[in-house]
């Protein structure tokens, strides 16, 4: 019986963020219309927009290969996997063993390697731009992610996400520079990851600024639908890893009872109406940037975590 409970609470969480990253995504856009003194579309377009693409007929490139039909598939596996196992409304779940960041890591690694490997599949001048784009991002935005890895595990002692998220809800972690280095680190790798401004716009076409929408201009019908769900999967796997992470308070611990889980999930869904709010306003306040300007981006993330690094090794306190 209680393996069944388990399980039953692992797919909620799978199914939970699965159904939360498209209203997130409309979230995002009717916050932002609304700042802009727009009325915006509905919160629940972005899953119309994904079933009236379910509908539509593939359309496919005159030289795709076997590997431009089957990337959208694998970028969605591997998004979904690396955002079904951070933890979000409770910690210690069946699967939290695998819950590491170096896992997650790699996940959405393969992913973006699959990504950009479809948007060279093709040919066009578009979907290479796309790529090498997304590729020196990547080489940026890794190794910054790596350092913040290194923050978190001197910290906790841990890189398992369940482990890190109690000890931070401990009292003898308190205030520290590192993890407030670490912090500003992350937000600016995610913004980076999910071509948000002032990096990407993820609502132009622009073929001198485009990262993103390059790789998968290509794309239509069912395959252009699992893209965009994973695009917002990946939004939310990086509002819930800081989350997690930074703000571990109210989830539910392992092994609780029905009205704790609830509770998790109604804090979890503030946390990210708390994180999509914030995004939106410093998307709305600020413009973007060059795209030559972004290595120096991305570079000065990797100098937090560095510096955070460093910080750690001089005093376990700081």
């Amino acid at each position: 019986m209680v393996l069944i409970v388990d399980l039953a609470v692992q797919a909620l969480q799978m199914l939970l963020v699965l159904a939360a990253a498209p209203l997130l995504t409309g979230f995002v856009r009717k916050v932002k219309a609304r700042l802009l003194r727009r009325r915006g579309p509905p919160l629940l377009q972005p899953y119309r927009d994904l079933l009236r693409l379910l509908r539509k007929e593939v359309v496919l490139a005159e030289h795709a290969s076997w590997l431009f039909r089957a990337a959208p598939y694998l970028v969605f596996a591997a998004t979904w996997v690396a955002a079904a196992l951070v933890p979000t409304f409770a910690r210690g779940l069946m699967f939290s063993w695998s819950a590491d960041l170096i896992a997650i890591i790699a996940l959405l690694g393969s992913a973006r390697f699959f990504l950009a490997l479809a948007g060279l599949d093709i040919g066009t001048s578009f979907g290479g731009i796309g790529s090498s784009r997304e590729v020196l991002i990547a080489t940026l935005a890794e190794p910054a992610m790596i350092m913040i890895v290194f923050i978190l595990a001197l910290v906790a002692g841990s890189t398992q996400l369940s482990t890190i998220a109690g000890i931070m809800l401990s009292p003898q972690v308190g205030l520290r520079v590192s993890l407030g280095l670490a912090l500003i680190a992350l937000i600016m790798v995610a913004i980076a990851e999910n071509a948000r401004i002032p990096v990407d716009n993820p609502a132009t076409h622009l073929e001198l600024t485009m990262v993103h929408e390059a790789m998968v201009l290509e794309y239509s019908g069912r395959h252009l639908a699992v893209i965009e769900l994973a695009a917002s999967l990946k939004l939310l796997l990086y509002l819930s890893l800081i989350a997690c992470v930074f703000a571990p308070w109210g989830s539910a611990p392992a092994g609780a009872g029905g009205g704790a889980y609830a509770i998790g999930i109604a804090v979890y869904a503030g946390k990210l109406a708390v994180g999509g709010f914030a995004l939106t306003v410093f998307e709305t306040a600020i413009a973007k940037m060059r795209v030559f300007r972004v290595p120096n981006f991305l570079g000065a993330a990797l100098m937090l975590g560095l510096l955070g690094t460093l910080l750690l090794f001089v005093s376990r306190s700081l």
